[in-house]
């Protein structure tokens, strides 16, 4: 048997196949595939630094930096203590056993667990914003639901915050401190008490041997990989007491934070 009419229809296929798809090209029914997008450029680590040296007259604080505002992370653990104080204070009390049963480990040890609790207890998002009109903070949002540690704040708002602790400072009634001196006692004597392994931040811009009083935070954004690093507290250098705010994210890890965090304090402080 000849195979001549089977190698006929084969060209005869092809070349049927082959007009077809010139024309599915020509109508865009077909078209080649697209080049790969260009991967967006990651943004450069950014900080902010604030600070107030208490004392020197004028005690106006200085920011080094945008005063944008930033993730808290851990950092707002301190705002929420204060919170609670407050309203501890509002209700003529002091804090039960319980409470400071989560504040403690709370602020030493920065336990998560302990801050769920506290954040529910002062009535989350708007607790703290009560609490922070009273305080002089203006550009604080609480975070979302019970995500405590997205909530949103500026260096100088910290260092408000800071001044409400250890200087007595409030907005509305200068010289007659919102957080009584009990609470204020009680929140760096706490911020003095952290671990060891969390006293890295702030604390780089103090001499040697200044006693290291401050809350860290440390977060590490799912959507980049990328992370937020802050830390706010009290140094001494030369005799003068400092508060120090700095705020940072974007860093590749959070090693690279820290060391951020802490350049940015010496040079803010210097």
């Amino acid at each position: 048997m000849s195979s001549r009419p089977s190698r006929t229809a084969a060209r005869t296929r092809t070349g049927l196949l082959m007009a077809s798809v010139a024309a599915l090209l020509s109508v865009g029914a077909l078209r080649p595939a697209p080049a790969a997008a260009a991967t967006p450029p990651v943004a450069a680590p950014h900080a902010t630094a604030a600070v107030l040296d208490l004392d020197r007259p004028g005690r106006t604080p200085e920011v080094h930096g945008t005063d944008s505002a930033y993730d808290t992370a851990s950092i707002v653990k301190v705002d929420i203590l204060a919170t609670l104080l407050l309203q501890a204070q509002d209700a003529g009390r002091g804090l039960t056993a319980e409470e400071r049963g989560h504040a403690e480990p709370m602020i030493e040890r920065s336990d998560n667990t302990a801050a769920n609790a506290l954040w529910r207890q002062i009535g989350q998002a708007s607790g703290l914003a009560a609490a922070n009109k009273r305080l002089g903070l203006s550009s604080t949002t609480g975070g979302p639901g019970v995500k405590w540690g997205l909530t949103r704040t500026t260096a100088s708002d910290q260092i408000r915050l800071l001044r409400a602790v250890f200087d007595g400072g409030t907005a509305a009634k200068p010289g007659s401190p919102v957080l009584n001196a009990a609470s204020r006692a009680y929140i760096r004597t706490l911020m003095g008490q952290v671990i060891p392994e969390q006293t890295w931040g702030v604390s780089a811009a103090g001499g040697s041997g200044s006693p290291r009083v401050l809350k860290n935070g440390w977060l590490q954004r799912n959507t980049s990989g990328l992370w937020d690093v802050n830390s706010v507290g009290q140094v001494t250098v030369k005799g003068h007491r400092y508060l120090v705010a700095v705020l940072s994210n974007g860093s590749a890890s959070m090693s690279d934070g820290v060391s951020l965090v802490e350049r940015t304090a010496r040079q803010a402080v210097a």
